[in-house]
């Protein structure tokens, strides 16, 4: 499931228009999953169910972001919201 997560999670991203390097989904330790990239001030990781909400829901496309940087710590308090 966790390889699902993460490969649906990819797709998202280049759907919102962001390169590999830019901003992507990797497999972490533990069975985490690792958001991280050019875009995001630090690497974003937890559960790859999770990491897929976060991309689906979370982060804008890449032309919306302009020249701003993602902050794993806004996901967080966005998502306890």
């Amino acid at each position: 499931m966790a390889e699902d997560a993460i490969a649906a999670a990819n797709v998202r991203l280049q759907e919102l228009g962001y390169a590999d390097r830019d901003l992507a989904v990797h497999p972490g330790p533990r069975g985490k999953a690792l958001l991280k990239g050019s875009r995001i001030i630090s690497p974003f990781s937890d559960d790859a169910a999770l990491v897929l909400r976060v991309v689906e829901t979370l982060v804008p496309p890449e032309a919306e972001l302009g020249t701003r940087l993602l902050r794993p710590a806004s996901l967080r308090a966005t998502l306890a919201e």
